[in-house]
């Protein structure tokens, strides 16, 4: 899956391709996390803007007979245009995505490319089912290989009023799924605001109750218009971090694949944290220290304890295969050598299937990764250090999973004789290999610089 930018905030125009792990990486300011959140955003609600159109003549056939059979291919083939018109009319909503002014997305373009497979489509299985309140309203049968939806009507219409729109959308729905649905996986972000929201969820839900109090006492107020005003201040991203901060300690009930099947992985995380998240009294959350029988809250918890949270919750309640955990700047608080082994910990996930995006300036995790990238070779030598410091095989990542990209200036030109053309920021593709890594270049000349300060320092004197 590509991605394609143009004029969103300092991003002039990038191109970025989801690998099983991605990373963005760059000075301040350059424009990862509007690429990150405009990911986010569209893979978060794309059925919202897929649409395909179900002909008269299948509906009539379902309201009259019971049952209608559509066939898929003639939708396949056309899910490059239903692709594009959606990404069209999600661009439309970036300005609610990112909770700004409309007028700073006038010029902006998103774009989502990919190549749908057609076997890989009909290959398939549906079975579902349509509810109302009251009852099931349609069904929805497809066996593997096959190339038509059988469509049947389970609720009786004469009883129940079924407007024509709504069994359309329902279809259309359906359709769209089918098709997108194994190629755009299911998003979870962990912002970088969400240490502030660890603290504050509590007072994030008394605020929410003193608002429906007042909504429930005034005259001629919309409680509609007015949470949604109250929600939209904030960007989708940072909404969702919030709305799965205050559902914490609901979600604790849940266990995912990993806590079921790889629990090695969940004592890696509560070794880097140095401790567990337990749940406490009115709704909330804990952090247990090992070895300690103290409690703390979240405001009374280091700043990794809290950057941490939400990562933690999820891996051991929410995660599932074929996820897209992003992480906006993981190294929040985190020392160097947890810097590390988180690194090596993202590295796992991938490895079960769990795609993993990532902006950083953390050169202790693009170092830790280019040392996981590098040992994965089948060398003796290699295999020996592998050893010696205590790296898993689960932990090697081949390089072609991996696409870095570097958020910086690059010199785009404008097509006129007076003015050759400009420099605006971009997202340029990092080379990644089994020799070097990934080529992190911004680091580097950091790096670089401040050792020959240190060089200098040291050995000036003798010159």
């Amino acid at each position: 899956m590509k991605v394609i930018i143009e004029n969103l905030g300092v991003l002039k125009k990038a191109k970025f391709e989801i690998g099983d792990l991605t990373v963005i990486c760059g000075f301040n300011n350059t424009g990862k996390t509007y690429a990150t959140y405009a990911l986010f955003g569209f893979l978060q609600n794309w059925r919202r803007f897929m649409r395909t159109a179900v002909t008269k003549k299948e509906i009539s056939e379902l309201l009259n007979d019971g049952a209608t059979k559509i066939d898929l291919t003639r939708h396949a083939n056309k899910a490059k245009n239903i692709l594009l018109q959606g990404c069209e009319s999600y661009t439309q909503q970036l300005p609610r995505i990112f909770a700004s002014d409309s007028k700073h997305f006038k010029e902006t373009r998103f774009q989502v490319k990919l190549e749908p497979d057609l076997e890989l489509i009909l290959s398939r299985e549906v079975e579902r089912k349509i509810r109302s309140r009251k009852s099931e309203i349609l069904s929805l049968d497809k066996p593997v290989g096959e190339s038509k939806l059988v469509v049947s009507l389970l609720a009786d219409t004469e009883k129940i009023e079924l407007p024509t729109r709504i069994i359309k959308d329902t279809i259309s729905d359906a359709l769209v799924e089918i098709i997108f649905g194994q190629y755009f996986p299911k998003p979870f972000i962990a912002s970088a605001e969400r240490t502030g929201v660890a603290i504050f969820s509590k007072e994030l839900d008394f605020a929410r109750n003193r608002l429906l109090e007042e909504m429930g006492r005034a005259d001629n107020v919309d409680p509609v218009e007015l949470l949604l005003k109250s929600y939209n201040d904030y960007a989708w991203p940072v909404r969702a971090n919030v709305d799965f901060t205050r559902r914490t300690a609901d979600i604790t009930k849940e266990d995912s694949f990993i806590a079921s099947d790889h629990s090695q992985i969940l004592d890696e995380f509560t070794d880097i944290i140095g401790g567990e998240y337990v749940s406490g009294s009115n709704n909330s959350i804990h952090f247990k220290p090992s070895g300690k029988s103290l409690k703390l809250t979240m405001g009374e918890s280091s700043g990794a304890v809290r950057s941490m949270l939400d990562i933690g919750s999820y891996l051991r309640h929410q995660a599932k295969e074929g996820d897209l955990l992003m992480v906006d700047e993981p190294e929040l608080s985190l020392h160097p050598e947890n810097q590390r082994r988180v690194a090596r910990l993202f590295a796992r996930l991938i490895n079960l299937g769990i795609r993993v995006f990532i902006t950083t300036h953390s050169d202790y995790i693009i170092k830790e990764l280019n040392t996981l990238i590098m040992l994965k070779q089948d060398k003796p030598y290699l295999k020996r250090i592998a050893e010696e410091e205590g790296y898993q095989s689960e932990e090697l990542v081949d390089p072609e999973r991996v696409r870095v990209f570097v958020a910086e200036q690059s010199f785009f030109e404008t097509g006129s004789r007076n003015r050759r053309g400009d420099w605006h920021q971009t997202l340029n593709e990092a080379e990644v290999s089994h020799n070097l890594g990934i080529d992190a270049r911004s680091f580097d000349r950091t790096i670089n610089k401040m050792n020959e300060i240190q060089e200098a320092i040291i050995w000036g004197e003798e010159e």
